[in-house]
């Protein structure tokens, strides 16, 4: 359900491709958070949003726009329209302050699409759950090359696979979502509740990759498996976890775990073709994206502030933020006779996975992508700059992760020394 920081571009589609890879949409895609209750609303002043719209904090921008929002929203309703998407959330930021907050579509035929409403958020949950550990790390209540027998001890390999490994990916397990046998259940069974030990137990019928620690490939099973380490060091929920040590500190008030797969009103709904027909996929269960309490919805302005909070290395003293930017990823990777390139990944100094998130170009990022819901959150640390986009799909949308598209074109018009492009 996660993406990985490569990616080939793709091109629109004549007619919807069935499903085996929808679940590979997910590169980088994944879930954590926060449980929301009747919070204060956010004041004008505080990040997130603005408060005094009838209670709603996150709007569209109102009155003159600058040259800048005027760009932003022409770039991204052309992209709309070339794209064929049925909605685009989008708010852009810089230094925190506000360069404008639109939606454009349909969230349902007859339903305009707002920025407030909600959609499934996928693997920003990492770049929580990361540096919720590297806060622990700093309290001194754990080492990141901490081995995880103590607490996994059923994980072949314990005692070779710290934490550092499965939150950077790179124990070397194999990924349940490429997994054709996973794939065809959850294609035949899109509601299905799944369990952490029905998810692991794919990856675990095959030998690894290669030994722990030796190279890079993605796998959503190292989060499921991290977020059950962290929840036996804590002793504590990793919903609640996450919300003490990031998504509370930072008043992301509308990014929180959903234990069904119910979404908060008002709710962005989703539609895809991923089983070879156009159907909506809105209320589809998102429990196999990773492990329970750590399966989120946002809004946009959430979105765009855990962008410029975790890609600043906010909450983190320099020795962790430079840990989430580079936890010893850069150089490993590449083709042996075991592990392909399309697996193993070659992770450079240009564009690699980090501590729970991704570095392209000087970008810190993530992109969930699963069930007909887009995202991307994406800062670029020296200008200050956070673009969050969400996107959901017509019957011909092309494949791949259309937000990260829409977002790629707003950089290019405001950064454009800087590609959020992961294309050589």
């Amino acid at each position: 359900m996660t993406r990985t920081p490569f990616r080939t571009r793709t091109r629109p589609r004549t007619r919807p491709r069935a499903g085996a890879r929808r679940a590979l949409l997910c590169a980088a895609l994944l879930a954590v958070t926060i449980q929301t209750t009747g919070a204060a609303t956010v004041s004008a002043d505080e990040p997130g949003g603005r408060a005094g719209h009838g209670g709603r904090d996150c709007v569209r921008t109102e009155g003159p726009r600058d040259d800048r929002a005027r760009t932003i929203l022409a770039v991204t309703r052309k992209a709309k329209k070339d794209l064929r998407l049925k909605s685009v959330q989008l708010r852009v930021t810089v230094d925190g302050h506000e360069v404008v907050t639109d939606a454009l579509g349909e969230s349902m035929t007859g339903v305009p699409a707002e920025p407030d409403m909600h959609f499934r958020a996928g693997s920003v949950a990492f770049a929580h759950i990361g540096t919720a550990l590297l806060r622990l790390v700093e309290e001194r209540r754990v080492r990141l090359d901490d081995t995880v027998e103590r607490w996994l001890p059923d994980l072949p390999k314990a005692d070779r696979i710290t934490l550092r490994m499965l939150a950077t990916n790179t124990t070397g397990l194999h990924d349940y979502v490429s997994d054709p046998a996973f794939l065809a259940e959850l294609e035949t069974h899109p509601f299905r509740a799944w369990t952490p030990k029905e998810l692991v137990a794919y990856p675990l019928r095959h030998s690894f990759w290669y030994e722990p620690g030796a190279s890079w490939s993605y796998s959503h099973a190292n989060y499921v498996l991290l977020v059950a380490a962290l929840e036996k060091i804590t002793g504590v929920r990793i919903d609640k976890l996450v919300r003490e040590k990031v998504t509370g500190p930072l008043r992301l008030r509308y990014t929180q775990n959903n234990f069904t797969p119910d979404i908060p009103r008002p709710a962005l709904h989703a539609f895809t073709s991923d089983r070879g027909f156009y159907e909506e996929s809105t209320f589809w269960n998102p429990s196999w994206t990773t492990a329970p309490g750590a399966v989120i919805t946002t809004h946009i302005c959430d979105l765009a502030r855990s962008a410029q909070a975790i890609g600043s290395g906010e909450l983190l003293s320099p020795r962790s933020y430079r840990t989430l930017l580079d936890p010893g990823t850069v150089g490993l990777g590449g083709a042996t006779a075991k592990c392909p390139a399309s697996i193993c990944l070659k992770q450079t100094e240009a564009k690699h996975f980090g501590f729970g998130v991704i570095v392209i170009n000087g970008w810190v990022l993530q992109n969930p992508s699963f069930s007909g819901y887009a995202a991307i959150q994406a800062y670029l640390p020296s200008e200050r700059l956070a673009i969050a986009v969400s996107a959901t799909k017509t019957a011909t949308t092309p494949d791949g992760n259309m937000a990260q598209e829409v977002a790629e074109l707003i950089a290019a018009e405001l950064a454009p020394g800087t590609p959020l492009d992961d294309l050589s």
